[in-house]
């Protein structure tokens, strides 16, 4: 535990961290990959052009200076760090690394006024947060590796099957290379994937959130093939350059998006590439019975809308899926291709009878879940009621809101 001495000076730096902290990130991120660059293999270096990991960890040592005589106030942000460290195999070893490189970059950016005094206290301030996350992230891999199908690191998979779900999406089914059984894993988790690109100096790694129930002798991911400026590296050189029979480098399951236990009505929504997670919990909260499902599926046209025939054929009489098409095609049908046109709003959930008492969960782009964080908001849903997953850093998301 941090001294007095130290709390109050961190608390004291938290307004000088709000206005300088991404400077600070982005001088250690170009310190850290300079001196390490074997680590550009874990970072998402897509994140690193767009800023975004650097807005991100500059949010969280903001958050850590205000509430460093609190800690318990980053609970859920600890849990969130802690699985993706993990899912990326982060070892303990790396902490001392990133923090001297931290340091580094406090005293880059502040010059003379990282007193001797800041920098010390800054020192042992890392070093308190440093063994949280090496105890938090050590009982998250004893865990793993003693479940089902568990191991510590990473492990081969080998491509069994390759399912083209829409334009955009494509599915890959996975085996353990070695044969044994696959780790089981959370309806909504996630794994990290490991690929070596040709022409590219570095691996890349990239989080994907397994699509299919949890009780199969595979994993399932189902990757949108992004284009833009530049296209996504990775899930393009998947699509076209992965074929069955290859070898893909994969993670234990990660992440804290999961179902809860509840008796109220469940409302699953996706956007776009969000159904990956919403489809597995889908399927186990129909396995167990679940009353008063309603899924939601929000995608621009029928040319982007993937699963179509499999959620169909998961329906019951406690469940019922509804499609909301966006951008809906010349030969898209009102009533037969899709239920509702335009973006999804208040109406829409009004006209499903659809409640403020029910617990919802939901998965998409920045607009869409920006847009139904307003929904929820307007319509007084309790926070406790309100679950998601947002692919990339969440600071973004709540910049956006």
């Amino acid at each position: 535990m941090a001294s007095k001495k130290t709390i109050e000076i961190i608390k004291s730096t938290a307004p000088v961290l709000e206005q300088h902290g991404e400077a600070i990130t982005k001088a250690f991120y170009r310190m850290l990959f300079e001196e390490h660059p074997q680590l550009k293999d874990v970072f998402n270096m897509t994140n690193q052009k767009k800023g975004s990991q650097q807005k991100a960890l500059a949010t969280t040592i903001f958050k850590y200076a205000c509430h460093i005589d609190k800690l318990e106030m980053l609970g859920d942000s600890v849990e969130t760090i802690a699985q993706k460290h993990t899912s990326l195999s982060i070892p303990k070893e790396a902490y001392p690394i990133v923090g001297e490189n931290l340091l580094k970059g406090i005293k880059e950016v502040l010059g003379d006024a990282a007193t001797p005094d800041i920098m010390s206290a800054w020192e042992e301030a890392y070093g308190d947060l440093a063994v949280i996350f090496v105890n938090k992230e050590e009982g998250i891999y004893v865990a793993r590796e003693n479940s089902k199908g568990g191991f510590r690191g990473t492990k081969e998979f080998t491509i069994i099957k390759k399912s083209i779900e829409s334009d955009v999406v494509t599915s890959f089914y996975l085996k353990r290379k070695d044969t044994s059984p696959v780790p089981e894993f959370i309806a909504g988790q996630y794994v990290a994937l490991t690929t070596a690109i040709p022409n590219t100096n570095h691996k890349h790694t990239r989080n994907y959130s397994l699509s299919d129930a949890n009780d199969k002798d595979y994993l399932r991911i189902s990757v949108k093939k992004e284009a833009g400026n530049p296209d996504g590296i990775v899930s393009n050189y998947l699509h076209s350059n992965k074929v069955i029979g290859d070898t893909l480098t994969i993670g234990m399951p990660s992440g804290e998006f999961v179902l809860k236990e509840s008796k109220r009505p469940l409302v699953l929504i996706s956007g776009g590439i969000g159904i990956t997670p919403i489809l597995s919990m889908f399927k186990e909260a129909i396995k167990k019975g679940q009353q008063d499902i309603v899924f939601i599926q929000c995608v621009l046209n029928s040319k982007t809308r993937s699963f179509e025939n499999e959620i169909d054929e998961l329906l019951n009489e406690k469940s019922s899926s509804v499609v909301v098409y966006s951008e809906p095609l010349d030969t898209d049908t009102l009533g037969e291709n899709y239920d509702y046109s335009g973006f999804l709003n208040e109406s829409i959930l009004k006209d499903l009878k659809i409640t403020n008492e029910s617990d919802f969960y939901f998965c998409g782009p920045t607009p869409f879940m920006s847009n139904l964080l307003n929904i929820l908001d307007y319509l007084n849903v309790n926070e406790d009621h309100i679950n998601y997953e947002f692919f990339g850093p969440v600071e973004e998301l709540e910049l956006v809101h």
